[in-house]
């Protein structure tokens, strides 16, 4: 399932644009008029957020005011490294636009080279400009082992039109979700899903508690976990994120954005956004790592279709439980599934307030996997070769659905998958 935005149609008032460090404060960088010209030109459905905030606050931190070793890149330089955005080097596409891999200069005078993947923002893109600049932001101050590393940006304004670019660190293992899908032939044992889960937690719990500010994802999902050499996963994409409430209040208001299977109800029937929101959303995904299955999958029957209600009769009857388990799973391990699977319920409790801080997730998690060592296959999968075109690969295509949720009309993104081979 990619990540794509769904709106609520309420079209609200845009907050200013967030400030950023001396080289994004220069010409190249979005000024207000640019941002808002932008928005308007992109359509009606790029949805604008509000908040609680107050209209002089930034939604995130200023670069300039905070120590960054970001790289600036210019476009002809990651023109050439992607061999002009060569489609042999393309590795992924999502609402923000194509990513492709390369390899750079690891510093200005260093002769040492390293992987990096390039994230270009899509001409006709909707999420364009306002998550570009979030993602700067963000991971421009953020630094974290279960964070993707921002290596640097490209922001240049000429006769061709703008170039927005990201170039982040190069996840060799893809993403989780490529992992649990049924077509992958690398299924993850249980002890790397159960380090997968830690590594997920760690990330946010860092989000939600451990920096200067309060920072919600809003778009945690499976396809958002990417997972290194070494098999350690870190959280990417952070287009969608907002800096949580101001001291005193309790929740941001803005528009509904996010993935469909993953979004806390009271967040799509309100648009009150919290931290708990993202709980809601790694509760969804514990689901996965046990069952395989993705939180919405429309090929499945009608009754299986939706993740979270399949499950409800088989999580309180530990005979019952083994028959939602991944069949690539041994059997054995699902005793240590079924504790895992009490934690998920924590996370997926209607009311925000009653579930738990991802702190204490974390430190739940941590429980199931101490008492689970030795359980299932320590080794991490057989490397995934590298695809050599994608048109081996299958892929997705979008359609709009408006659905009725509450009485309100949604509009969400759907992902029909077709196969191209």
């Amino acid at each position: 399932m990619k990540c794509f935005p769904f709106y609520t149609g309420e079209k609200k008032e845009e907050p200013n644009p967030v400030k950023s460090n001396s080289a994004l404060s220069s010409s190249s960088a979005l000024s207000d008029c640019e941002f808002r010209h932008s928005r308007l030109e992109s359509g009606s459905q790029n949805a604008s957020d509000t908040s609680t905030e107050s209209r002089g606050r930034s939604r995130f931190p200023s670069l300039s005011d905070r120590p960054s070793d970001l790289k600036v890149f210019t476009f002809s330089e990651l023109k050439a490294a992607t061999k002009n955005f060569n489609r042999t080097t393309k590795i992924g596409e999502g609402g923000f636009g194509c990513v492709f891999k390369a390899t750079v200069k690891s510093g200005e005078d260093s002769v040492k080279k390293i992987d990096v993947a390039v994230k270009q923002l899509g001409r006709r893109g909707l999420q364009g400009h306002k998550e570009w600049v979030t993602e700067v932001n963000v991971l421009g101050v953020a630094e974290h082992r279960n964070l993707v590393k921002l290596v640097g940006y490209c922001a240049e304004d000429d006769e061709r039109g703008i170039q927005r670019l990201l170039v982040y660190e190069y996840m060799t293992n893809r993403s989780v979700e490529n992992h649990l899908s049924a077509r992958s032939q690398t299924p993850l044992s249980w002890a790397v899903r159960l380090k997968i889960a830690q590594d997920a937690a760690r990330g946010l719990t860092y989000l939600h508690e451990e920096m200067d500010v309060q920072i919600i994802f809003r778009d945690f999902k499976s396809s958002n976990i990417l997972l290194d050499e070494q098999w350690n996963a870190k959280l990417s994409d952070f287009g969608l994120a907002r800096l949580g409430p101001p001291e005193g209040q309790s929740h941001v208001s803005t528009a509904v954005v996010g993935t469909m299977g993953y979004a806390a109800p009271e967040y799509v029937q309100t648009g009150r956004l919290t931290s708990k929101s993202d709980v809601w959303s790694y509760g969804v995904f514990l689901y996965e790592l046990i069952t395989g299955r993705r939180p919405l999958d429309r090929n499945r029957p009608r009754s299986e279709q939706k993740l979270l209600e399949w499950v409800k009769p088989y999580i309180s009857d530990s005979k019952k439980f083994q028959q939602i388990l991944d069949p690539r799973l041994e059997s054995k391990i699902s005793r240590s599934a079924q504790k895992l699977s009490i934690v998920a319920n924590r996370c997926l409790l209607r009311h925000p307030k009653s579930r738990p801080k991802m702190s204490e997730v974390l430190e739940m998690v941590n429980k199931v996997v101490e008492a689970s060592t030795g359980i299932g296959n320590p080794e991490p999968p057989v490397r995934i070769a590298e695809p050599t075109s994608p048109e081996s690969e299958r892929k997705g295509k979008r359609r709009i659905i408006d659905i009725k949720d509450g009485g309100r009309l949604v509009r969400m993104w759907s992902t029909k998958l077709i196969n191209t081979c």
